[in-house]
């Protein structure tokens, strides 16, 4: 987390020194961070409008004992700050589904959760952006009837 932390603000000190720039009609890469056991996600940006667009990501995890995946939908808004920054907020849901292998946990089963999401982004003059945000989700289901906090590195190509 630490180092997390860290890169955040080398980004955001690097983003003083670069122009204005709108935000891509397309985005695709990863968004690294972890909730309730689920970790890497590919993410896909379209953008609807000068300020808004859609984003879908598909998470999954191997983990020791268990698999699952995770499926999310949001609708963000988009504004600028300063020169290749910008700010956004959305909201969303999705579903999941997880299994594990042993016997003596009864965790199995499907869910759905809504979701919020408020982070900060950085367009590079390459086709590269850079964010950071946070995802609170509220899920419904099989054990799965509680709030996860998500923090993530999000790392894209823009075309």
């Amino acid at each position: 987390m630490k180092k997390l932390f860290l890169f955040a603000i080398a980004v955001l000190g690097f983003a003083f020194m670069s122009n204005a720039q709108d935000i891509s009609k397309h985005a695709l890469g990863l968004r690294l961070g972890d909730s309730d056991g689920f970790g890497a996600e590919i993410s896909y940006q379209h953008a609807l409008g000068s300020n808004n667009r859609l984003e879908a990501d598909l998470g999954w995890r191997d983990g020791n004992g268990f698999d699952g995946f995770k499926l999310t939908g949001l609708y963000q808004w988009v504004f600028p700050l300063q020169n290749s920054f910008n700010w956004y907020v959305g909201a969303g849901g999705g579903l999941g589904s997880y299994d594990y292998d042993n016997e003596a946990n009864d965790n199995d089963g499907t869910f759905v959760f809504l979701a919020g999401d408020i982070g900060i982004e950085y367009s590079f003059n390459i086709p590269l952006m850079l964010s950071l945000d946070f995802r609170p989700e509220l899920g419904f289901g099989n054990h799965h009837d509680d709030l996860d906090f998500d923090i993530a590195l999000g790392i894209r190509y823009q075309f």
